[in-house]
């Protein structure tokens, strides 16, 4: 009798766990709007990016309000993810080096 119990809760907990669906299309729209733009448009807005990110850097800070600085934040946050979705991610030689050193100490 003591055997049933831990089994019945084990299924009990197998069936009902939540399952996840994982979707094979991302829905990140920024990684969308990005696969759709031509190269000489990726340029531009990368270069659009660097120009208000220079602008947020050079503002004076100290005067804005709680609500305003945490817009700023934000603001850089969706262009930051833009800029690597545009750019991609690039690796350093010393990246690839200690990469390539931790391959031959795995394997």
């Amino acid at each position: 009798m003591k055997k049933i119990h831990p089994v019945a809760f084990f299924l009990l907990l197998l069936v009902a766990t939540p399952t996840i669906k994982v979707s094979a299309k991302s829905n990140d729209p920024v990684k969308e709007r990005v696969a759709n733009m031509t190269d000489a448009e990726k340029k531009a807005r990368v270069e659009a990016i660097k120009e208000r990110v220079y602008e947020i850097k050079a503002m004076d800070k100290s005067n804005l309000t709680r609500a305003e600085k945490k817009a700023l934040r934000s603001e850089l946050k969706d262009m930051r993810k833009e800029a690597r979705a545009v750019q991609g991610i690039y690796l350093s030689v010393g990246a690839i080096i200690i990469i390539i050193l931790l391959l031959i100490l795995i394997l």
